[in-house]
């Protein structure tokens, strides 16, 4: 799989070569902080005929995938190059392009994903360690699942509960309101 590094793609994006950057994290992600020339097609959406039909560069040119960190990139890049795609995956993602100086555009502060995971999942575990505790034994089971998952989805990179969790309400970004909620994060009530 070919790479390319934050600082590198920032010096192709001042040179003002027309390139095909897609973001494929969650679209609240996406929403938070993005890299100004990249396009959202968050990774369990993604399809091949729809990144080539989004195309701005020439389809002899290389399409370069990012994430947050680079494991959905890496993950997306070999979905698309099973499709035979010209791709390029961003080491470091968002993050590293942050710290490298490129143009990003900031949007709402929303909670992570991967923070929403945490909170979830430890929420089970108590759930499950206090249910087996005052009701009966077998919730334990409760907390030996979330313990399990926790370990695959280590193991795999791969986070089933937050596949879930990002496909939840709040989490969605509204097409058509642009001030629909977004995230767990709640407002004060404005004072009357």
């Amino acid at each position: 799989m070919k790479t390319i590094q934050a600082n590198e793609l920032h010096q192709l994006i001042q040179s003002g070569e027309t390139i095909d950057l897609v973001d494929v994290r969650t679209p609240v992600e996406f929403r938070e902080v993005h890299v100004s020339v990249a396009k959202n097609m968050p990774l369990d959406q993604l399809r091949a005929q729809e990144v080539t039909a989004g195309r701005k560069s020439s389809s002899d040119k290389p399409i370069y995938v990012i994430c947050r960190s680079g494991s959905r990139g890496q993950q997306a890049c070999a979905k698309l190059e099973q499709a035979g795609l010209n791709v390029v995956n961003v080491e470091g993602g968002t993050n590293a392009c942050v710290a490298a100086g490129l143009p990003v555009v900031r949007g709402k502060k929303a909670m992570s994903l991967e923070r929403q995971v945490r909170i979830a999942a430890g929420s089970l575990v108590l759930t499950g360690i206090l249910l087996s505790r005052f009701v009966h034994p077998y919730w334990i089971g409760l907390s030996g699942f979330v313990g399990a998952g926790l370990i695959f989805a280590g193991i795999t990179d791969s986070c089933a509960m937050g596949m879930l969790i990002a496909k939840m309400p709040w989490n969605r970004v509204g097409a058509s309101n642009s001030n629909s909620p977004t995230s767990c994060s709640v407002k004060a009530p404005a004072s009357r």
